[in-house]
């Protein structure tokens, strides 16, 4: 795999990755955190689930994403009927060849978007398990892998509960990060009047960015170096949330690998071959909260798994800033007094 320049790799990464976003905020109007979110999850190879109040863009910034880039994208429609072959495919018996042949599903994409997730059944949703974490698809004993780059964006309704199931736990720790879109500013919303009010915005919408540009840009994330007192800040982030009081679960190992991965992305966004503690805090939030259940006292008091973050982030001690310090590893770079680092 061809990776980026080192010394100019970064610089190439934000170039790419600006017109991607210049290219998704021109359908989602005053929403630029909520894009970079979305990109940081697709460098770091995860998935994103966007969690918001029906009409405020949803599948709109899942579709301007997927067709910002040349990959292929598959849209899958969750209904209570829905089944899991419709996602992973199904072995047919082929009367000629005397032999079963494997069709395969909608999972078999680049970029796949969840539309309505919560409304299938929990049977029906656990066939994504599998695919978001092994990006594999095992069927009738036979493994089939799936294309790369690959990201599932799903969407859901918090409010609308008739006829929706909620998220298991085992398939929330599959996403790396959810985010919620809100309502747009008076003046966005009065822009996206005047612009999308005879039209759909996603119409002239072109790809950007070609898809084995992502797989490089993906390459490159993985180079960026994390130092051990930033991975320690990271797991004393997760562990402080195992033993919350008002948490009944805290989040997995899994969300501290998702943390550490987020952290590499939003410092290569932003031009760094090193991650910083502060790229751990912007994405805490984010990472942390979807995956934690706060306790029936704690749901009383109206505390939402948000604000308990927050709490974590302002108790837990930051490592002191030191360039030297989070530099320390990259091309074997080993400062005086960094031993252990």
């Amino acid at each position: 795999m061809t990776t980026y320049d080192e010394r100019t790799g970064l610089g190439d990464l934000a170039a790419t990755v600006e017109r991607v976003h210049r290219s998704v905020e021109g359908v989602i109007e005053g929403k630029p955190e909520v894009v970079r979110l979305a990109l940081t999850v697709l460098l770091a190879e995860g998935h994103l689930l966007i969690e918001d109040v029906p009409g405020v863009g949803k599948t709109m910034l899942a579709k301007a994403l997927a067709r910002s880039m040349d990959c292929s994208v598959r849209r899958i429609q969750f209904t209570p009927d829905l089944l899991p072959s419709d996602i992973t495919g199904v072995s047919i018996f082929d009367q000629q060849r005397r032999d079963f042949e494997f069709k395969p599903g909608a999972i078999f994409a680049q970029i796949v978007i969840g539309d309505e997730i919560n409304r299938a059944s929990p049977k029906t949703q656990s066939a994504l398990l599998e695919s978001m974490e092994e990006r594999q698809v095992t069927m009738d004993g036979q493994t089939h892998e799936l294309p790369s780059p690959f990201m599932v964006v799903a969407t859901q309704n918090p409010v609308e509960m008739e006829g929706t199931y909620p998220l298991p736990e085992a398939q929330r720790d599959r996403f790396m990060a959810r985010v919620s879109i809100g309502y747009p500013s008076p003046a966005a919303e009065l822009q996206m009047l005047d612009v999308h009010g005879g039209a759909s915005p996603l119409d002239g919408l072109r790809p950007v960015v070609h898809a084995d540009e992502i797989v490089k840009l993906i390459d490159a994330v993985r180079t960026v170096h994390v130092a051990e007192a930033v991975r320690r800040y990271a797991v004393d982030l997760v562990a402080a949330t195992r033993s919350h009081a008002e948490l009944r679960l805290g989040a997995s190992p899994r969300a501290t690998l998702h943390l550490v991965r987020a952290a590499k992305a939003a410092a290569a966004l932003a031009g760094r071959e090193f991650a910083l503690p502060d790229d751990v805090q912007s994405l805490a939030v984010a990472v942390l909260a979807h995956r934690l259940l706060p306790t029936a006292q704690a749901q009383l008091n109206r505390r939402t798994a948000e604000q308990i973050v927050l709490e974590i982030l302002h108790r837990t001690p930051v490592p002191e800033p030191s360039a030297p310090q989070w530099r320390a590893g990259i091309r074997g770079q080993q400062p005086p007094g960094a031993r252990g680092l």
